[in-house]
């Protein structure tokens, strides 16, 4: 009935889509991107999961390229993976994608049971 290790390691080592990037052309900038359309799917119950992510980042040499990140993002609907897991997961997807000055990753996700969830990854 409880959680187990397979649960919590869920979607952790998953193979996802290549987030690909271009070369920053300015420095001194930041970059928020917001994503309303995340789903996936929890490990436990099998039910779908839904939120927003929200990607804020300096860029350096490199940024995100989005129509990559979008598809990065949408084979996350049939992942079985925790919020904070794919929070944690994106930020260090983005962060080996474009090696960022620093970077945060916020998951906001819609209420279930009457508990709605945000989570917030940094880096560095």
């Amino acid at each position: 009935m409880g959680y187990n290790e397979r649960h919590a390691k869920s979607g952790i080592t998953a193979p996802l889509p290549k987030i690909e990037t271009f070369p920053n052309q300015f420095k001194g900038y930041e970059i928020t991107i917001e994503i309303p359309e995340y789903t996936a799917i929890c490990p436990k119950t099998n039910l779908p999961d839904f939120g927003t992510i929200t990607l804020h980042y300096k860029p350096d040499k490199a940024c995100l390229e989005l129509k990559a990140l979008k598809m990065y993002i949408h084979a996350y609907r049939n992942l079985g993976i925790f919020y904070e897991n794919a929070v944690n997961r994106i930020l260090q997807d983005v962060v080996k994608a474009c090696r960022p000055v620093w970077a945060k990753v916020t998951g906001t996700f819609t209420a279930r049971g009457g508990l709605s969830s945000t989570i917030e990854a940094r880096y560095p």
